[in-house]
C-alpha cells in the first residue's frame, strides 16, 4: 500500500478515523435503509424490537371471544324463528303475522312469540324510538321549531307542516304518534340537532335497551336498506316509552288540534283503529310500506295490568287477530309459565368526574413508552429526561452526515500529501543525478 499511495500510515490513519466516529452515529443510522428486509422487526426510538408473537388458542377454537355468539337476548327459547308458545294453556289465537309477540307489561314476561328476534323492516313503527329517544334525551317540549324545506317535503304519510315557526316540539310529537308524520319525524331530528346526530342517538339507545336486532337509518321508518328491528325489540322500546307520562298522552290521545298558519288550527285523528273500539286500548303505533307490509304494537291495560301485541309483516287486516291476542294475554296472565322475557334497560354508566374534582395519580410511564400517542389512541407521556434523550439523538443523527464527510475528506487529505512527498523527492533524486 505504501508503495501504490505513496504515503505511509494512510491507511492506519484512515482506519482510525472510522473506528473514532463509530461511536457517534446513533443506532438508527446503522439500520437497514426503508424497504429492506427486516425479519419481521420494529424499530422503536432507535430500538430493534421483535413483535410479539400472537397468543396460542386451542385447536378449532374462536379466534376472538368477542366473535362467540351473544346470548339470547330474552332467553332461549325467543331463538326459535316459529312459535313458542305456553305449556299448561291454551295457545294463542292465530294470526298471519310473520311475527308476533304477546308480553305483559308490568312483569316483563313473554307470554307467547312466533320468530320474536326475527329481523324486519319497521316502517312507522320506528318512529317508538324517535320518541322515546327525544323524550329520554330532555328535549324541551315547549320549543318552537320551523321546519325545513326538507322536513315538509318528506315522501308518505304527513301531517302537512309549513315552513313556518308555529309548531312546538310538544305539537310534532303528537303528529309522529298520532297520524304518523313523516315530516313531523324529520323537524324533530332537526330541532334535536340533527338528522346524523338523531339517529347515533336512536341507535345508541337501542343499544342500552339491549334491543339489539334494531337499527335505525330514518326517524321515521321509511324504508332503507339496512334499517330493521324485531318484534322482542319493539316491545321492549314500547315498554320503556310507558314510562313516560308524554309517550302515554301521545299514543293515547284520539283527536287533538293542530296549528296551522295565520293562527288558525285543524284537526288530526288517531291511525290506532282500535282507540275507543277495545276495552282498554291506549296505545301504541302502527305501520306499513309496500316493502316492510302491515306492523303494529297494542297496549292495552284493564284492572292495573297492561298487555302489549306486537305484529309484523302482516298482509291484510290485523285489527280483529290483535285484539283476539290481547283477550288471550289477559286471560293467561299471571297462570302461563312464560317462554321469555322482556330485559332491562343496561345500567348507567358511572359519570366521569367534574372538572374541580381531585384527580387520580397518572401511572408513571415506562421507559419504553416514548411520547408519542399509542395508534389506539392511548397517549404515553415522556418525562423530560426522555424528551431530551429523543432531542440529543436526533441532533446526533443530524451531525451523520457532516461527520462522515469529514473524514472522507481528512481521508483525501492524507492522500493528497502522500502523492507530493513522493513527486518532491522523485524530482529530488533526478537533480542529484
Amino acid at each position: 500500500m505504501r508503495k501504490l499511495w505513496g504515503c505511509r500510515g494512510v491507511g492506519p490513519v484512515s482506519v482510525v478515523v472510522a473506528c473514532a466516529l463509530l461511536p457517534a452515529a446513533p443506532a438508527h443510522a446503522l439500520q437497514a435503509p426503508t424497504g429492506a428486509p427486516d425479519s419481521g422487526r420494529t424499530a422503536v426510538a432507535g430500538v430493534v424490537v421483535q413483535p410479539t408473537a400472537p397468543q396460542a388458542r386451542p385447536s378449532g377454537g374462536p379466534a376472538d371471544p368477542s366473535a362467540q355468539p351473544r346470548p339470547v337476548v330474552g332467553g332461549e327459547r325467543l331463538a326459535s324463528r316459529g312459535l313458542v308458545l305456553p305449556r299448561g294453556v291454551k295457545p294463542p289465537p292465530k294470526t298471519k303475522a310473520a311475527a308476533f309477540l304477546v308480553a305483559d307489561a308490568d312483569t316483563g314476561e313473554v307470554l307467547a312469540a312466533k320468530d320474536p328476534h326475527g329481523r324486519y323492516r319497521p316502517a312507522s313503527t320506528l318512529k317508538i324510538l324517535t320518541a322515546v329517544t327525544l323524550l329520554r334525551a330532555g328535549i324541551d317540549k315547549n320549543m318552537k321549531v320551523k321546519p325545513s324545506a326538507t322536513a315538509v317535503n318528506q315522501e308518505g304519510s304527513a301531517v302537512g307542516l309549513k315552513p313556518q315557526r308555529i309548531y312546538t316540539v310538544d305539537d310534532l310529537m303528537l303528529a309522529l304518534m298520532m297520524v304518523s308524520g313523516n315530516d313531523a319525524a324529520m323537524a324533530l331530528a332537526e330541532a334535536n340537532g340533527g338528522l346524523a346526530a338523531t339517529l347515533r342517538a336512536m341507535n345508541a339507545e337501542a343499544r342500552r335497551l339491549q334491543a339489539y336486532d334494531t337499527v335505525a337509518k330514518t326517524p321515521s321508518g321509511l324504508d332503507k336498506p339496512g334499517q330493521l328491528t324485531s318484534a322482542y325489540d319493539l316491545a321492549l322500546i314500547s315498554r320503556a316509552g310507558l314510562a313516560y307520562p308524554d309517550f302515554r298522552r301521545y299514543i293515547s290521545t284520539r283527536v287533538a288540534d293542530f296549528p296551522a298558519p295565520r293562527g288558525k288550527t285543524y284537526q288530526i285523528a288517531n291511525h290506532n283503529r282500535l282507540l275507543g273500539r277495545y276495552k282498554g286500548m291506549f296505545g301504541v303505533k302502527n305501520g306499513w310500506t309496500s316493502k316492510a307490509r302491515a306492523s303494529f304494537v297494542g297496549a292495552a291495560k284493564r284492572d292495573g295490568h297492561t298487555i302489549l301485541v306486537v305484529i309484523m309483516r302482516h298482509e291484510g287486516y290485523f285489527w280483529d287477530e290483535v285484539a283476539a291476542l290481547l283477550d288471550w294475554g289477559f286471560a293467561v296472565r299471571g297462570k302461563a309459565e312464560p317462554v321469555g322475557h322482556l330485559v332491562d334497560p343496561l345500567p348507567e354508566p358511572a359519570l366521569s368526574p367534574s372538572p374541580g374534582a381531585p384527580q387520580a395519580a397518572a401511572p408513571a410511564a415506562t421507559p419504553a413508552a416514548g411520547a408519542t400517542a399509542s395508534p389506539d389512541g392511548a397517549a404515553a407521556e415522556a418525562g423530560p429526561r426522555a424528551a431530551s434523550s429523543e432531542s440529543a439523538e436526533s441532533g446526533s443523527a443530524g451531525l451523520v452526515p457532516y461527520t462522515v464527510g469529514a473524514a472522507l475528506l481528512a481521508g483525501l487529505l492524507w492522500i493528497v500529501t502522500g502523492l507530493l512527498r513522493t513527486a518532491t523527492r522523485s524530482r529530488g533524486r533526478r537533480a542529484r543525478r
